[in-house]
């Protein structure tokens, strides 16, 4: 039996979890929705990703920084490649505020968008 222990963050309380994924337990959870997180954290755990993607001109210089994001969370082993691909993607203004970027980044199901308008 391996007990991996989680801190929750569903709500504020952050409550210490103690999962077993062999006997699909989490004890010290003060709500049902700690159960649900920890038994995700344990066995899958996600994260939303932040980043900047390179607006470049016609001479391929770097002019802005366009701040992007993840549409939702993707698998956290896959955050370092996600980052190398953000890292090499170029785009061209004007860009607006929920336009994808990169669609169904790694294949995740999860398009990386753009927070903010650039003209």
């Amino acid at each position: 039996m391996s007990l991996q222990h989680i801190t929750c963050i569903v709500c504020p309380k952050g409550c210490a979890l103690e999962v077993d994924v062999e006997a699909q337990t989490v004890v010290g959870n003060s709500c049902p929705r700690g159960y649900a997180h920890g038994m995700a954290e344990a066995t899958n755990p996600t994260r939303a990703l932040t980043s900047t993607v390179r607006a470049v001109d016609q001479n391929g210089q770097t002019v802005e920084l366009v701040p992007v994001r993840t549409a939702g969370a993707i698998p956290k082993a896959l955050l370092f490649d996600a980052m190398a691909e953000i890292n090499a993607q170029r785009v061209t203004l004007p860009i607006k505020r929920g336009d994808t970027i990169i669609p169904n980044i790694l294949g995740t199901g999860v398009d990386l968008i753009a927070t903010r308008d650039f003209a």
